[in-house]
């Protein structure tokens, strides 16, 4: 299922478009580039691709409005490749909408690596598929998860999430009540024994709560922080 797999690589240095696309082709993946945002963004909209990778520091139209541009009309998984390590620009990308990081210097097997994890997660729903689970569908005070079709309804309105906000929401919900560290959800939603920062979980939970909120406050509300160990999803008594 993975290989196949349409992949964009967006980066403005041609010798890590090469790169990537020696690793990734060994795969069997197909991949296609762009060398810039503006062109990057073209392709992203009028393609299906199943993951892009995005450089975060190009000439003119940067990662960051790339990706927010994307999500406006897509929710293809992203993963940002960025020079800068430090916490602020990880979390300006989360909050773009990215799913996923690698910071440079990176090894190409660890993308390899994030690339076939996301595959995973978008779709064969990883931790999700259990053999015992014949529930598909959710259904709470104002919100119902029809997992069947990985569609979310608040107050009757679909609201539009990325293949990891859908996830995380899900996890939580076939839980609920239950709390999880961002450990937990790292390992199990991200499926990170490693490379994980627990920003990542913040981020994430930050922009589920915005997208719920549009709609319903009380929807955005179910998901509860429960400070010192992490988050649930809290059914209204």
């Amino acid at each position: 299922m993975e290989q196949n797999a349409r992949i964009l690589v967006v980066d403005d240095e041609e010798r890590i478009r090469r790169l990537l696309r020696m690793y990734l082709e060994r795969e069997k993946f197909i991949i296609e580039e762009a060398e810039d945002g503006e062109q990057a963004l073209q392709l992203a909209l009028d393609n299906d691709y199943d993951v892009i990778l995005l450089d975060i520091m190009m000439p003119g139209m940067d990662g960051i409005e790339v990706c927010q541009r994307i999500r406006e009309k897509k929710a293809t998984p992203i993963i940002m490749l960025t020079a800068k390590g430090e916490e602020a620009n990880r979390v300006q990308g989360f909050e773009s909408g990215t799913d996923d990081y690698v910071v440079k210097p990176f090894s190409p097997r660890e993308v390899v690596f994030r690339v076939k994890a996301i595959l995973r997660r978008s779709s064969a729903t990883a931790f999700l598929a259990t053999p015992n689970s014949s529930h598909n569908v959710l259904v709470f005070p104002e919100v119902s998860i029809d997992h069947d079709a990985h569609r979310v309804l608040v107050s009757g309105e679909e609201v539009g999430l990325t293949p990891k906000e859908y996830e995380l929401l899900y996890y939580l919900a076939k839980n609920p009540d239950r709390v999880f560290s961002r450990e937990d959800l790292l390992k199990d939603v991200w499926h990170y024994e490693f490379f994980g920062d627990l920003r990542t979980v913040d981020t994430h939970i930050k922009r589920l709560r915005e997208k719920l909120n549009k709609i319903s406050p009380a929807a955005a509300n179910m998901i509860a922080t429960v400070w010192g160990i992490g988050y649930k999803l809290e059914v209204p008594k």
